[in-house]
């Protein structure tokens, strides 16, 4: 995102806090928008842990909500962004509202491939069809209909499923099958089967501090992202 020191940053839908607090400790004051009372609770819990009091702004706020009434006044800050967490069915009114929240930078995460709830890997080698996503396509379109002159950079993010036996992987990865693909349960036991390795690191905590299984599987599962950045171009209110 390019910040400056010192710049102030809106981070909608901020979640539990993972990019919010460490731009906090970074020195940036933080207005971490989210529309779930739980996240923001976890969030709390976390400011009061790492002493940010007083540089951390939660507020409950959804992508829909009139941020004219319950969200940050125009220009409320340097650098406003959404970290894989556009979801809304209004991309458009979305992106305008991170466009007039901000005075320097706007910045969003998207998805770029398939949804990060599918192993795009193990769902092609099973026949089993996946939807990929076009909604950085559309926001990038929708940016330069703005006015806005976006630029789109790509990264992978990796992602390691864990189970302690060969039913559980089963269970775990069974939520990929929707949509059609209900009847390649078996073809998915076959595959977990025969690319199933042991987890060197079993019982250690993992991404999300849950305990690791007992197997992997022998590919690493990557999500590809796309990082759309632009200069706002909404103008300051009188």
């Amino acid at each position: 995102m390019a910040l400056e020191p010192g710049e102030s940053v809106l981070d909608m839908g901020c979640g539990a806090g993972s990019i919010a607090i460490p731009l906090a400790q970074a020195g940036h004051p933080v207005i971490a928008a989210d529309f779930s009372p739980a996240m923001l609770g976890t969030l709390d819990a976390g400011i009061e842990y790492y002493g940010l009091e007083g540089r951390i702004t939660p507020l409950e706020l959804a992508w829909d909500d009139d941020w004219d009434l319950v969200g940050p006044v125009a220009k409320a800050v340097d650098v406003a962004f959404a970290s894989r967490s556009v979801t809304t069915t209004n991309l458009k009114g979305a992106l305008a509202k991170l466009d007039r929240t901000a005075r320097r930078r706007c910045a969003v995460t998207m998805v770029a491939n398939s949804s990060p709830r599918y192993d795009l890997h193990l769902m092609n080698a099973i026949g089993a069809s996946v939807t990929c996503s076009n909604g950085f396509v559309y926001a990038f379109n929708i940016l330069i209909q703005m006015g806005a002159l976006p630029q789109v950079t790509y990264f992978e993010s990796p992602r390691r499923d864990t189970f302690d036996n060969l039913e559980a992987g089963v269970a775990d990865f069974s939520r990929m099958l929707e949509h059609g693909n209900e009847d390649k349960v078996d073809r998915l036991r076959d595959y977990i089967a025969q690319h199933m390795i042991e987890n060197p690191h079993a019982g250690e905590p993992g991404s999300k501090g849950v305990p690791q299984g007992r197997y992997m599987l022998d590919h690493i599962r990557k999500v590809r992202w796309a990082f759309i950045t632009w200069e706002p171009v909404s103008a300051p209110s009188s």
